[in-house]
């Protein structure tokens, strides 16, 4: 009898900007990063990783610059970790000209931008796209950030989800409930395009928002977006139950992971959902070769031009803790800040230093890095899908296009030939292809409540 096994979800994971994860890279021979802001540089990427059948594009995106390392972005600059960096929303319209199946997740802060704005630029997108936008949402974390769109400091952590679960509350009305399945006829007959009758105003007078108004978009393909989060504070976890349908963590080992995905999906039962109504991903680095030796080949190369202090000075933004400021080989304390929980809570045990994490930010990032040949990363991919519930990686780029070029010639037949990986795409949506359901949120989940 064969053997079901469970197909690995994969998008690439990447950002509108040269220095994205594995700071340093940039300075490869082989590496194009620089081209960012080239509309090729986007157009190729995304049919290169339609060839390879992946899911999606998931970019990143920040509000504000990493100024805690020393107090300046003298390092951010010369290493362009993440600055400049351009808007994600602008790239998917190239793409989707060029692509058919392939979805896009976008990141965007929504502490600083309307809900009555954001949700016609995300319809736009699903129309345009014809129902292949995700929505990554964060809500910033960058005192940085704060200052430059005019607040004095940002919002506390967890008053943030408050804000964060009114402003999906707006989104579900305006996207959900403002115009009714079967308001647009397209009647040039009777000269009749939207039925007025199924067309509503949505009014909200919340805490944070006070809206009154038609949601300006037709009904798009998937009316919400797939919804992305990467919280895993016990609030964003409280937040991802209600509202996530894919999930982002950071793994560092196998035991460990687990019960970060054990907690999510807890999180989907806890909002009276299903467990796998949240697909669970994880960033991962891969480095392949026809060989294992010529990968650690391959590896040593990169590491050549890698910059761990880089890699170092983004940890510190992330944390909100200046960690230039330690010697090498002090232990460095655990504060409790605004910033990434996830990444201060690493510090609790209090046996990190400065060397410590240069020496993890050895490829310029924190990120697992899987090293071998097809059949050793084929392998090792399998284990972290069935040891630990993930459905799925967003694999970073360490050189590009490099990373992904050798990741679709020699690790995706290997995954093809033992049936841990789709062959042909799907039908339908973003959501349809991920879900195998219906292209709208379904009954469960909160957003289905606002539907008229």
């Amino acid at each position: 009898m064969a053997v079901t096994r469970k197909k690995i979800l994969l998008n690439a994971f990447n950002m509108n900007c040269i220095g994205h994860i594995n700071h340093g890279l940039w300075t490869h021979p082989r590496d194009n990063s620089t081209q960012y802001k080239t509309i090729e540089y986007w157009t190729e990427l995304a049919q290169l990783l339609e060839r390879g059948l992946f899911d999606g594009l998931f970019i990143a995106d920040i509000v504000g610059v990493y100024d805690v390392y020393q107090n300046s972005v003298d390092v951010p600059l010369k290493e362009s970790i993440q600055l400049p960096v351009n808007d994600p929303l602008l790239l998917v319209s190239a793409m989707a000209a060029v692509t058919r199946n392939l979805g896009f997740g976008l990141t965007a802060n929504l502490t600083y931008e309307p809900p009555y704005l954001f949700a016609r630029r995300m319809s736009t997108l699903d129309h345009l796209s014809r129902g292949r936008v995700g929505w990554n949402i964060v809500t910033g974390y960058l005192d940085s950030a704060a200052k430059a769109m005019g607040l004095s400091e940002q919002v506390e952590h967890d008053r943030r989800y408050d804000q964060a679960d009114e402003y999906l509350q707006v989104l579900y009305k305006l996207w959900e409930g403002s115009w009714e399945n079967g308001a647009v006829v397209n009647d040039s007959v009777q000269r009749i395009y939207a039925q007025p009758d199924k067309v509503h105003k949505v009014e909200h007078q919340g805490e944070f928002y006070q809206v009154e108004g038609y949601h300006l978009c037709e009904p798009s393909p998937q009316r919400t977006p797939v919804l992305f989060q990467a919280g895993s504070s016990d609030r964003g976890l409280l937040f991802a139950g209600r509202h996530a349908e894919c999930v982002f963590i950071s793994g560092q080992n196998k035991p460990s992971t687990k019960v970060q995905v054990d907690k999510v999906r807890a999180s989907a039962v806890e909002a009276g959902r299903n467990p796998e109504d949240i697909k669970v991903f994880m960033g991962l680095n891969v480095i392949v070769g026809e060989t294992s030796e010529q990968a650690w080949t391959k590896h040593a190369e990169y590491l050549s031009y890698a910059s761990a202090e880089a890699g170092v000075a983004h940890f510190s933004a992330s944390t909100g803790i200046d960690l230039s400021e330690y010697a090498l080989d002090e232990p460095i304390p655990y504060v409790k800040s605004n910033a990434i929980q996830s990444a201060t809570k690493n510090l609790q045990n209090n046996d990190w230093s400065r060397g410590k994490l240069l020496e993890q930010h050895a490829l310029g990032g924190r990120y697992i890095t899987v090293v071998g040949s097809p059949e050793q990363v084929a392998d090792e991919l399998e284990s972290w899908i069935a040891e630990t519930g993930l459905d799925g990686f967003n694999l970073t780029r360490i050189v590009t296009p490099e990373s992904y070029v050798d990741f679709i010639e020699l690790v995706i037949p290997q995954l093809q030939r033992r049936g841990s990986y789709k062959t042909a795409y799907d039908d339908g949506s973003l959501r349809e292809k991920l879900f195998r359901g219906e292209a709208h949120l379904p009954a469960q989940h909160i957003g289905s409540e606002f539907r008229r």
